[in-house]
């Protein structure tokens, strides 16, 4: 009974372009659509009718594609977008049911701002933001804040889990009732529902109280991206959906089931964390359409461009030099996503790919789980997963936008609710109540209370 009650969570993930890496090269693909507040308003609308959960913007504080020269970097093409907080403030009017959810670093950013954002998100959105929170893992985005280089892989996570103390804190600040806006009396608010948090610790000093009203959600949403054993680690004691990056049933099923029982070594439920892996699709009405529309892109894909990027999922491996059909090199150490990185590797050396074959291999999902086909061959994989305890539900990667995700929603989405593996409507308003999460309660702060 509960198995056939259980429905996929799906993230629709939306890069300007696309995920291929050619994507914005496609004859009708939007290139300028990162900047394009309507392009994003259509894409957004998109994966609403497609009752998806939430729609996610990627982010990161500067340029972060690896380059030798401005030529090189010039063949790119998602330079530029918008800030992701300020384009969802601005989609959640235009928007009721499905969940925004935006990438911000606890590497580059202080607790405090980004408390402010995502409640005041919440607020805008009655309650449907999201923080995808990472540990930027680049040495070009250091360079935009007095560094050189970006601090060591275990010292980010050390002042990430600080960092989540001091913003769930401050997301306390008030409680729920607080504010009471009393004329007659002159009372504001409640004095005794203020709660000052007053941290002290080795990254941070935070007074507080949050200049905001406790968010409708309670919390936003955590969302996290980590497969390393610190980000698992985090995820585990932080994180209620996990993007994670799977290719084989074997591997998804073994992650999901050590995922689940860190969350419940950290005395949570494991149903309160909903993990979904990556899913780069290309669907089509016949087998044959849905590989005309990928060839189209992967004749598209620029050798440098290609190399570059392969270069970056690696962790900023230095791959000039080697012969593009030989194999790939052993691989240094990275402080970059050291499970990305070990994925790609193993997927070389498991199909016997040149580094040619893996850049154009890669140049699709980036690593992630690669489906191409029909409706009904795409929903027998994700469902194969699903059912085996391999994910509860995905972060979709359309292929080029906006083509790509309106054959989602009409050929892919339809099919997966034909099979009663995706809702037919939304189940509530708030982000959490569409995903099945339960409302923090109000735990109040360490520090004194005025």
């Amino acid at each position: 009974m509960s198995q056939q009650r259980r429905m996929m969570k799906l993230g629709a993930f939306l890069p300007a372009p696309g995920h291929h890496v050619a994507a914005w090269r496609h004859p009708h693909a939007r290139p300028d659509g990162g900047l394009d507040f309507d392009y994003y308003r259509g894409l957004v609308r998109t994966a609403e009718r497609g009752l998806f959960d939430m729609v996610f913007l990627s982010d990161g504080a500067g340029v972060r594609t690896k380059y030798r020269d401005a030529d090189e970097l010039s063949r790119q093409g998602r330079m530029v977008h918008f800030e992701p907080l300020t384009l969802l403030s601005a989609l959640a009017v235009h928007t009721t049911h499905i969940g925004l959810t935006a990438t911000a670093s606890t590497t580059y950013n202080e607790p405090f701002n980004v408390a402010r954002m995502f409640a005041s998100l919440d607020h805008l959105s009655a309650g449907r933001s999201g923080w995808n929170v990472v540990t930027s893992a680049t040495d070009a985005e250091a360079r935009n804040f007095n560094l050189d280089r970006q601090p060591d892989h275990a010292a980010r996570y050390r002042r990430a889990r600080e960092f989540m103390e001091v913003v769930t804190g401050l997301w306390d600040s008030w409680e729920d009732d607080a504010f009471l806006y009393d004329k007659v009396s002159g009372r504001f608010f409640d004095p005794d529902k203020l709660h000052i948090l007053g941290h002290r610790g080795e990254h941070f000093q935070v007074r507080g109280p949050l200049n905001v009203a406790r968010p409708p959600q309670g919390h936003p949403v955590i969302v996290q991206a980590g497969s390393s054993p610190d980000g698992q680690d985090f995820a585990a004691r932080w994180a209620e959906v996990v993007f994670t990056v799977q290719q084989t049933l074997d591997g998804a099923q073994t992650y999901y089931r050590g995922l689940k029982k860190q969350v419940a070594d950290y005395g949570r439920d494991p149903d309160e964390v909903k993990i979904l892996p990556g899913a780069f699709i290309v669907v089509g009405r016949t087998q044959a359409e849905a590989e005309d529309k990928y060839a189209t892109l992967q004749d598209l894909v620029d050798p440098v461009v290609g190399l570059g990027m392969l270069s970056y999922q690696l962790g900023m491996v230095d791959l000039a030099g080697y012969d593009l059909d030989g194999p790939l090199p052993e691989l240094p150490p990275t402080e970059g996503s050291t499970s990305k990185q070990q994925l790609i590797y193993e997927k070389a050396r498991r199909e016997g790919l040149t580094i040619r074959q893996l850049y154009l291999s890669v140049a699709a999902g980036r690593g992630h789980r690669f489906l191409l086909g029909t409706p009904e061959s795409i929903a027998d994989a994700l469902e194969e997963w699903f059912v085996a305890e391999a994910a509860d539900g995905f972060n979709i990667m359309p292929d080029y936008l906006p083509d790509g995700l309106d054959a989602i929603v009409e050929l892919l989405v339809p099919e997966l609710q034909r099979r009663g593996l995706m809702r037919t409507a939304y189940e509530g308003t708030t982000l959490r109540e569409n995903l099945g999460l339960r409302r923090p309660a109000f735990r109040g702060a360490a520090g004194v209370s005025s």
